[in-house]
């Protein structure tokens, strides 16, 4: 039997322009593929991610009525990944500009968890959960090459994550917004990643922490430069950040 055809777009998120921000491509999937099938194609878009959304037929109960869920999974072009906060943004866009969802909110089922989505006036918001343990760097003879790769700029403080061994660079910044950071992921397949929505999460109680607030202004440093508005909700323990798109 012949298999249905797959309705998809490509998103940039994080941006209002086209050509800027970070594309994704969302494949709305209306029966079960197999991974060698979604890797293929996540190979064949060839961008930073690809994500699949299957409806599920439950759905959550909130103080507004029914929350409709969707399954979404991440790849690459050569792995899937547990998190991508750029896609989740894009599925989201997705499902709201077509009116495949009557709701303003929208829950995600993820291998990081339960995602929200929420439709605000002429934006959306996303709950991500905090993602991020770090210790101090003892690499201390890498420093140079460090600081080489980045231009030659000074090093004020190493950290690295517990977890993937992710390196956290802090380096001197002299202007009015509160943090400026560059995303490098050589290993998934792209050497910067140009807007990176799940670093900024991972690193927003980071940030909170050294700036001593909860809400701050963060810009990541690509050709696609973007602007982000970080609010972290500690109660809750997750980072909310507005952002928008173009299609």
């Amino acid at each position: 039997m012949a298999k249905k055809p797959v309705r998809y777009c490509v998103v940039d998120a994080f941006t209002e322009s086209a050509y800027k921000g970070n594309p994704a491509a969302v494949c709305l999937l209306e029966e079960e593929r197999d991974e060698e099938w979604m890797q293929a194609v996540a190979r064949e878009f060839n961008i930073s991610e690809t994500c699949y959304l299957t409806r599920l037929s439950d759905s959550a109960e909130s103080l507004t009525g029914s929350v409709p869920r969707f399954r979404l999974r991440w790849f690459t072009p050569v792995a899937e990944v547990k998190l991508c906060g750029h896609a989740t943004l894009a599925a989201s866009h997705f499902l709201f500009a077509y009116n495949l969802v009557k709701s303003h909110t929208i829950e995600f089922l993820t291998l990081s968890g339960i995602l929200t989505a929420k439709r605000v006036p002429e934006t959306k918001v996303l709950d991500l959960p905090e993602s991020l343990n770090v210790t101090e760097y003892d690499g201390t003879g890498e420093v140079s090459a460090i600081s080489k790769s980045l231009g030659g700029a000074s090093v004020n403080e190493i950290h690295k994550t517990t977890t993937d061994d992710d390196l956290i660079v802090r380096i001197p910044l002299s202007c009015s917004i509160d943090v400026l950071f560059l995303a490098t992921i050589a290993n998934l397949c792209y050497l910067s990643d140009p807007v990176c929505g799940s670093a900024h999460c991972a690193l927003a109680p980071y940030w909170s922490k050294k700036l001593g607030k909860s809400d701050f202004i963060a810009y990541q440093a690509s050709r696609e430069v973007v602007c982000y508005i970080c609010i972290l909700t500690r109660r809750i323990k997750e980072c909310c950040f507005e952002a928008k798109q173009w299609q």
